[in-house]
């Protein structure tokens, strides 16, 4: 999906066009945007825990093999459908602003948002490509000024959301698979590549990544040291 209507760190209408297309950086969000994991607070501020349990209640099976094979994929089917499963998305949408508005207050990593605003500065392509959910990850990157969201989503029809993912879960593999259909969608193919992870997860898009950072355990510096120096 595309954000719209970017607020903070816009390029400014001056900024080449070749500029603003050469370079496209892609951030993670859970410990990297933010200090912390997003998608298990949402769920309790969207159904509570009881929805959690009841969640992994109705599907007994796939819970104990999903956790004997550490499949989070699996898991995260469970848990994450479960909880979304018959809601209406207007109301978990409005939700997920609210949420937004707590994780830009209270949960963001100052030092990569200044990374960020440094590539912004440079008139940067920067995306979001994240495990975490849609449902707040869009109001976040406009609140950001991030162009562009891949993230993990739930199925809906007739205006209510059903209890399974649409497209599987954004980590890993998918990471690196989403991000280069969009940089060859945009005509960004050929473009330079900086990539922010902390996790396993994220591995698969750093080692695409013409420049991949690796923020956990350290502090992001404002300017990338190779070429502050």
């Amino acid at each position: 999906m595309t954000i719209s209507g970017n607020t903070s760190g816009n390029t400014s209408a001056s900024t080449p066009a070749s500029t603003r297309e050469s370079v496209v950086v892609a951030f993670d969000v859970d410990g990297t945007i933010t200090r912390t994991d997003c998608v298990r607070p949402f769920l309790e501020r969207l159904g509570g825990r009881r929805s959690m349990v009841l969640a992994v209640a109705r599907r007994p099976v796939e819970t104990v093999v999903g956790g004997v094979q550490r499949d989070r994929d699996r898991l995260k089917q469970v848990l994450v459908g479960g909880v979304y499963r018959g809601r209406q998305v207007d109301e978990v949408d409005e939700t997920g602003r609210a949420f937004a508005r707590v994780v830009s207050a209270t949960m963001l990593r100052a030092d990569v948002i200044g990374r960020l605003r440094w590539h912004q500065g440079l008139g940067h392509r920067t995306v979001i490509v994240s495990a975490s959910m849609r449902s707040y990850l869009v109001p976040l990157a406009e609140s950001l000024g991030i162009d562009h969201v891949m993230c993990t989503e739930v199925a809906a029809a007739d205006g209510r959301y059903l209890a399974h993912l649409d497209g599987g879960n954004c980590r890993g593999d998918e990471k690196a698979v989403r991000l280069r259909a969009w940089m060859v969608a945009e005509q960004l193919g050929d473009a330079t590549l900086w990539a922010y992870g902390d996790s396993s997860g994220d591995r698969a898009m750093l080692a695409a990544a013409h420049h991949p950072v690796w923020v956990r355990g350290t502090t992001v510096q404002p300017v990338p040291p190779e070429i502050a120096s």
